[in-house]
């Protein structure tokens, strides 16, 4: 019997049309989903001494989700991250995307998957969204259909599964932007002990595009052994100061024999409150973001969000690879269907349940 059959789903307007969904597990942990963006609004979780809290930042309503300018919880494409100058080619034609971060092109343009208003989609699984995406939105080649799956399953483990089809050859890069604070927002992730499993990371330049790939050994990018956020962002790192903190796409190991093999890629934990989360994916690259833009940032608390009040963990393909030498790898053509899986299992650690 599948884990993901243990689950009750519910539903709630919104307003303007817009339905919150809310997954829960026998055990009374919540997952709510907007399908507005397929956007993940709130993970409600106990910490060791059994409080709940919620572990993402967002918005106290469906209003901040109709600009969502940080991306909260966003279901991301046509393109996660970045294009150079919004400009690529595919069979020798060349295209220009939606320009919305300076000359570069970022998470689908102004008008991206996660501003979207997505179709539910009966599953006995968990909770599954489609989304038609017309040839020309934002530039983009092709007709898109993409589908998303959230189950959440009796242990803590939320899982995000995607496919798409096309009926022309088109970039594809799709990934979630949650942003997580494993106290609850009880203080910032300074604390927070990350480890992600990568010997390289691709370094930057000003507009954030990668330039090389260069080895984490010796420098504030090596979290191949678990270390706190806050301590490495204090680091004298060039590519911190251009970042303004983490920002970065890491090249995950990946097992040669099966290289979209589903892989256990990283792990955060918050000693304060207990919760330990777990990352898998089938993905090559995982972009790390330590909320370096969030100051003044309105969301659900009585206090504006503050810079690294939460990270980023997404998993995709690499920034730009559309230009890059693998560039075919990040092309779905017609008669070809696209999958990722993402995984994010939470539990605790020293309970006192």
């Amino acid at each position: 019997m599948s884990h993901f059959q243990h689950f009750t789903l519910s539903s709630n307007p919104a307003g303007d049309g817009v339905t919150w969904y809310t997954l829960q597990n026998v055990h009374g942990m919540r997952v709510v989903v907007s399908d507005r963006g397929a956007t993940m609004v709130s993970w409600w979780a106990p910490d060791r001494y059994g409080r709940a809290d919620d572990i993402l930042l967002g918005y106290a309503d469906d209003s901040g989700y109709a600009t969502n300018g940080p991306y909260f919880g966003g279901l991301i494409g046509r393109w996660g991250n970045r294009i150079d100058g919004g400009r690529f080619s595919v069979d020798g034609v060349a295209y220009q995307v939606d320009c919305n971060d300076g000359r570069n092109h970022l998470h689908g343009g102004s008008g991206g998957f996660h501003l979207k208003h997505w179709q539910v989609q009966p599953d006995p699984e968990g909770l599954r969204l489609t989304l038609r995406s017309a040839a020309g939105e934002a530039g983009f080649p092709g007709n898109l259909l993409v589908s998303v799956l959230y189950r959440l399953d009796t242990e803590g483990c939320l899982s995000i599964s995607y496919s798409a089809t096309a009926d022309a050859a088109t970039p594809i890069n799709l990934t979630s932007h949650g942003y997580f604070n494993l106290n609850g927002g009880m203080g910032d992730i300074g604390d927070h002990l990350l480890m992600i499993d990568a010997d390289q990371y691709l370094q930057v330049d000003g507009g954030l595009i990668p330039v090389r790939a260069a080895e984490v050994a010796g420098t504030a990018f090596d979290f191949r052994l678990p270390a706190p956020i806050g301590a490495r962002l204090t680091w004298p790192d060039e590519q911190l100061k251009i970042a303004g903190g983490f920002d970065h796409c890491y090249c995950l190991r990946r097992d040669e024999a099966s290289p979209s093999a589903l892989r256990q890629v990283a792990t955060v934990y918050d000693p304060g409150s207990g919760r330990q989360l777990t990352m898998a994916t089938t993905e090559p690259g995982l972009q790390f973001y330590s909320g370096n833009f969030l100051a003044g940032v309105a969301g659900r608390g009585s206090r504006a969000y503050a810079v690294r009040d939460g990270f980023c963990l997404e998993a995709q393909a690499y920034p730009n690879q559309v230009n890059g030498a693998d560039s075919e790898a990040v092309i779905l053509r017609p008669g070809h269907l696209y999958r990722q899986t993402t995984t994010y299992a939470l539990t605790v650690r020293g309970s006192t349940q």
